[in-house]
């Protein structure tokens, strides 16, 4: 069995910086991790890999750096890995990011399961997993919180839903996007980082997945942000200062008077 973790690595920090003119996230001179929530997917799959000796491959979409994060999961288990990395990809949106994976997928060849996690913790969007099904028109669950059971051309799986959980069969091979809820992310080994170390990752740009140029990076992407600016949050009130009994009395008082007047009390 062959398995595909798609992962992004992330700012480490929440001191983020946005691009007013493009909409997009600087970048640039800030600590970056794997995903949080990848993690997950990454554990999923490896110990699948433990039950029926799969093949685990792992996919980002990144500059250089990105590369880092790609050992590190190899470092917890997995195989091998692809970093798609061009100026052309800079900028994309969901849309381009899951059109780019799709073509990478489409060009690692054979496989039997896409594992995602659930979303990245820098957008929030939770659209690639889904974007990358749409692209490869394969079977998705999202929200998996556990895999039941898996056959050869078939898996089972139970996932979170409003009112509690639902229960799927689907046929192999399909995409899952992976909740908290699956399992809990082993760390990397030392084994495992002197074996990820020895390891040379591939670079691939857009030639390389055939991608088209119009559908990358900020030309390619359909999402526009019109306008960037800071939250400001802004509260209205008036402060008391008691000192003494007189004090607490016209504050007391005010506060009724201000509580009647919204049909509070």
């Amino acid at each position: 069995m062959k398995i595909i973790v798609p992962i992004k690595q992330v700012p480490e920090t929440s001191n983020v910086k946005m691009d007013e003119e493009t909409g997009t996230m600087i970048r640039d001179g800030i600590e970056s991790i794997i995903n949080p929530l990848d993690l997950y997917a990454i554990e999923a799959a490896i110990r699948l890999k433990e039950q029926f000796l799969s093949e685990i491959t792992v996919i980002s979409m990144g500059p250089g750096k990105a590369i880092e994060a790609i050992k590190e999961a190899i470092a917890m288990g997995c195989d091998n890995g692809v970093l798609l990395s061009d100026r052309k990809f800079a900028g994309s949106d969901t849309w381009a990011t899951s059109y780019v994976l799709s073509q990478c997928i489409k060009k690692i060849g054979k496989y039997d399961l896409i594992l995602c996690g659930e979303r990245a913790t820098d957008g929030d969007t939770a659209q690639v997993g889904p974007g990358i099904a749409s692209f490869l028109d394969l079977p998705l669950s999202t929200f998996t919180s556990e895999i039941i059971c898996l056959e050869k051309n078939s898996i089972r799986i139970k996932r979170l839903v409003e009112g509690g959980y639902e229960f799927l069969d689907m046929q192999l091979p399909a995409v899952l996007t992976v909740v908290k809820e699956i399992n809990d992310p082993r760390l990397p080994t030392l084994k495992g980082k002197l074996r990820a170390k020895e390891i040379k990752i591939p670079m691939w740009g857009p030639k390389n997945i055939d991608a088209q140029d119009e559908c990358l990076g900020l030309k390619g992407s359909p999402t526009r942000v019109v306008k960037i600016f800071p939250q400001k949050v802004s509260r209205e009130g008036e402060k008391f200062i008691v000192k003494d009994e007189d004090d607490l009395s016209k504050a007391i008082e005010k506060i009724m008077d201000y509580l009647i007047l919204k049909e509070l009390i």
